[in-house]
């Protein structure tokens, strides 16, 4: 059930991403049309630098999982013998 879980939140990080990115183009895109060149360029770049922290932090998080994991079941292995 576990697994479930970490594949299911895997997929949730992989569209939350893709919609977080889509909505900073959409902004940079609307900042361009209101308010100008700058604004806009300042949009698209802060806001693709948060996406790349927070999607770096999640997966970060999903990869200190895995590697806890197949340590633990390593160790089991090694147990075993």
């Amino acid at each position: 059930m576990r697994e479930f879980y970490i594949g299911s939140f895997e997929k949730v990080v992989a569209v939350m991403l893709i919609l977080l990115l889509f909505a900073v183009v959409v902004g940079a895109i609307s900042a361009v049309v209101n308010e100008g060149l700058l604004p806009g360029l300042f949009v698209l770049v802060f806001g693709s630098l948060y996406a790349v922290l927070v999607g770096g932090a999640l997966y970060l998080i999903l990869g200190i999982y895995h590697n806890t994991r197949r340590t633990a079941e390593a160790v089991e292995k090694l147990a075993s013998n």
